[in-house]
């Protein structure tokens, strides 16, 4: 009998691979994360050779599935999955030259400035780009000109509070970094770092949610229950893509690595009073 599980028409790319592969390595997220990253890299130019930063990567099969499909080198970066465990996926793949697995938090990259021609997050970067400083530090990775791409859990218009009656069950503190499209447009355009190219939600996202969930988490009821109930109101998949403005200013005092010092002004000056 053939699986036809994960296949989708929609997502041929991601349809290729094993769906077993799939369940046993991808993070449970809000959807197929080899759905996800098809579509966030359908609004990109992604060039054979490119250096490409996988933020957030999970268990690296995003890292996997671009280093595959669009003949580009990736730095696999996660803070929740360890490297050494990544490079073991990477290297059952056959991509050890071109997949290089990183354990770094997004807020602490050790990484040059300018490194990436491209920078790729799925289902990851809502946990720390919301800081409206975040984008001030994470463009200076990428080259001028260069892209940066987010996918994920989102919404379609932005949450007010109280939570909707048929949302309260599911919802928690953490949720409330879920945006609109048009709330990270206007997050990432105000800061003269990118210019907004892409912003838009996935065409029945919400079912691509409920039928991973009902897949990879059937008795996670409460989730299912709401994104059943919420049917596309309110739940959904956002994408954006920017480009690094060629005049963008970076603030290093906003946003101080800590992997890096600021540089050493000191002088010499008597201690005490003559």
């Amino acid at each position: 009998m053939a699986d036809d599980r994960l296949i989708s028409a929609r997502f041929p790319r991601a349809s290729a691979y094993s769906p077993d592969w799939v369940l046993k390595n991808a993070a449970t997220g809000s959807s197929n994360p080899l759905w996800l990253a098809e579509w966030l890299a359908e609004g990109m130019d992604l060039k054979p050779g490119m250096r490409i930063l996988d933020l957030g990567c999970g268990r690296a099969v995003t890292s996997i599935f671009l280093a595959r499909e669009f003949s580009v080198q990736v730095w696999a970066t996660d803070l929740w999955f360890s490297a050494s465990g990544n490079a073991r996926r990477i290297k059952d793949a056959g991509l050890e030259d071109r997949v290089f697995p990183i354990h770094a938090d997004a807020r602490s990259l050790p990484f040059a400035g300018e490194f990436f021609d491209a920078i790729f997050s799925v289902d990851s970067y809502y946990y720390y780009g919301t800081d409206d400083l975040y984008l001030n530090y994470l463009g200076s990775f990428v080259k001028p000109g260069g892209q940066i791409g987010i996918a994920g859990a989102g919404l379609i218009t932005e949450m007010t509070s109280p939570v909707p009656p048929h949302l309260a069950g599911f919802w928690t503190n953490d949720l409330w970094s879920l945006h609109s499209a048009s709330w990270w447009g206007h997050h990432w355009e105000k800061s003269g770092i990118v210019s907004v190219e892409i912003a838009d939600n996935l065409e029945d996202g919400w079912r691509r949610w409920l039928e991973w969930q009902r897949l990879v988490a059937p008795e996670n009821r409460p989730e299912i229950e709401a994104v059943e109930a919420d049917a596309g109101r309110q739940l959904g998949h956002v994408r954006v893509v920017g480009r690094r403005r060629a005049d963008a200013a970076f603030q290093d005092y906003c946003w101080p690595d800590t992997l890096k010092s600021f540089p050493d002004s000191y002088e010499s000056r008597p201690l005490l009073r003559e």
